[in-house]
């Protein structure tokens, strides 16, 4: 799920002409620039370059509203921090990073890779009776950075079906800024919130075959918290591995299940660089087999291409804009472009921000001004409060209930489905725009990868998501292309739900008639191939 500000939304979408792929290099941001609202900028604007200052000065006349809005770090949440016999378990990162062991070399090196001193992990039963949400056993807690102060919500259900060998997954939602708890009850968790606030069960749940932990991330997202804020997609990385680490740790029954990463929207951010962060620690309890991306944002200047198409009736829906707002966003598509092309060569801030403001509003604003919901063409936005649906109102109104907070351990005492401010700040450090496309071959190297799209969707739609995966330079690009895209029929029927096309470890899936959050619009077509997926059907053997 995204958020959406001013004409600024979450999305994907972009630039037919791909320029050579370069090796992806993790931004370094200068972060005394930013810890200042934009307008006292000045001295770090007086180091730009002309053109770049030029480019800044003519985004902020154009889009005022926008620029007045920057902001770098959101408020503190007020939280109040439990004590530590409050919680069933605790596992301390000193304690795993101090244990070492002798190589195949009879060298010494620590059993577990990365800087994990400063994280607790914090965790705690809950019992299935006092919420109903399902009958599984399930933890709540948080991951603790007590260098930065920063504390992650999570929640875990244990698989309905065979939890000593089903595997284990990470959802994460997108935004950047929205809880997966939304997620959890909008989409694939176990139970949904009714109208009426209460509690109803969800025969399509994916953790009908698999355990699954769902991550309010990053902090002040959700029940997580922070004195601070992270505003980019790689810091966010490092505490999502820390989590992981700990987590596995703590309950080495499930560390030795196969383990997958999912998401959808920005999450098309996030999992290309989790999963790198993951894999880049040799040393590891984590025993990542696959990620999933839906409907993601991952490859801006190819996906912004397909905005106008998708807006004008050529993605297999009706068009919802007129020939003339069509012809505009053809016009404005070259400077787009070119801006983005601008960002992925210098992979700077000064040139992604501005790429991101001129984009998100020459090729989502006119979509946004019809009243259309930006994540399903087939219908107007009901209810703009709770990002086009109701069922968010219902979430958040649930889970600020005192005996459900007090059930899961909750230390904030208010829950927003999504953070604009979180929003704002991933927009303005450039994370929006920054070529994370560039790490999937070195993932596809080493585990599958599934890109997965619902077709009604436009803010990360279908048609640039395929072509962005078409476009992807890897060693298996050919014969990727060249694969025939087969019918995907629902398992025990002759009921089509999409298609697919796969080739060594690279997957591109279209769900029919599923919008920005397929297992919203579809839960029996998301569980089916969700599982298939998980037992391998698409990756060569």
């Amino acid at each position: 799920m995204k958020v959406a500000t001013s004409a600024l939304l979450v999305g994907a979408a972009s630039a037919a002409l791909t320029p050579p792929q370069q090796v992806f290099k993790m931004p370094k941001f200068d972060t005394d620039a930013w810890t200042k609202p934009l307008h006292n900028l000045e001295e770090s604007l007086k180091s730009l370059t002309g053109e770049a200052r030029a480019l800044w000065d003519e985004m902020a006349l154009m889009f005022p509203k926008d620029f007045e809005q920057a902001a770098f770090f959101s408020s503190p949440k007020p939280a109040t921090k439990k004590a530590d016999k409050e919680w069933d378990h605790i596992m301390r990162g000193e304690d795993i990073q101090s244990v070492w062991e002798a190589n195949a070399d009879g060298e010494q090196e620590r059993r577990i890779g990365g800087s994990l001193a400063a994280y607790n992990l914090r965790t705690k039963k809950v019992d299935p009776a006092a919420l109903g949400v399902d009958k599984v056993k399930q933890y709540s807690g948080y991951l603790d950075d007590n260098e930065n102060d920063k504390h992650l919500f999570y929640w875990f259900f244990e698989s309905r079906n065979d939890p000593k060998n089903d595997p284990v997954v990470l959802w994460l939602n997108g935004g950047p800024g929205c809880s997966s708890m939304t997620g959890l009850f909008m989409e694939l968790g176990p139970s949904s919130i009714t109208k009426d606030i209460k509690v109803k069960y969800n025969d399509y749940s994916w953790n009908s075959n698999a355990s699954v932990i769902f991550l309010d991330q990053p902090v002040n997202v959700g029940f997580s918290y922070s004195g601070g804020s992270v505003s980019d997609t790689v810091a966010a990385g490092k505490d999502v591995y820390a989590l992981l680490t700990l987590f596995f740790e703590q309950f080495p029954q499930y560390a030795k299940q196969d383990f997958h990463i999912s998401g959808e929207s920005y999450a098309g951010h996030y999992i290309p660089v989790f999963a790198h962060e993951i894999l880049s620690h040799k040393k590891r309890n984590i025993n990542l087999k696959s990620v999933l991306i839906g409907n993601g944002l991952t490859d801006p200047l190819t996906q912004y291409d397909y905005y106008r198409p998708m807006a004008c009736g050529e993605g297999g829906w009706p068009a919802v804009l007129g020939e003339s707002e069509c012809q505009a966003m053809d016009n404005a598509l070259p400077r787009c472009t070119s801006l983005i092309e601008g960002c992925y060569n210098s992979e700077s801030v000064w040139s992604c921000v501005p790429a991101a403001i001129y984009c998100n509003n020459a090729m989502i604003g006119p979509y946004q001004r019809t009243g259309q919901n930006v994540y399903d063409v087939r219908g107007k936005c009901e209810d703009s409060s709770n990002l086009c649906y109701s069922e968010m109102g219902y979430i958040q109104e649930y889970l600020n209930q005192k005996n459900v907070q007090d059930a899961l351990g909750a230390e904030v005492s208010s829950f927003d489905s999504c953070n604009f401010d979180i929003n704002r700040n991933f927009l303005f450090k450039g994370d929006w725009m920054m070529p994370f496309y560039r790490l999937v071959p070195d993932l596809i190297k080493e585990i599958p990868v599934l890109i997965y799209a619902g077709d009604a969707d436009y803010i990360c739609n279908w048609l640039g998501n395929r072509a962005w995966a078409e476009a992807l330079e890897w060693p298996g690009k050919k014969a990727y292309n060249d694969a025939k895209t087969k019918d995907l029929i629902l398992t025990g029927s002759d009921k089509k739900i999409g298609d697919v096309k796969a080739s060594g470890n690279f997957s591109f899936m279209r769900l029919h008639a599923g919008g920005h959050m397929i297992p919203h619009d579809q839960p029996e077509a998301s569980l089916d191939f969700f599982n298939r997926w998980l037992s391998g059907e698409w990756v060569e053997k």
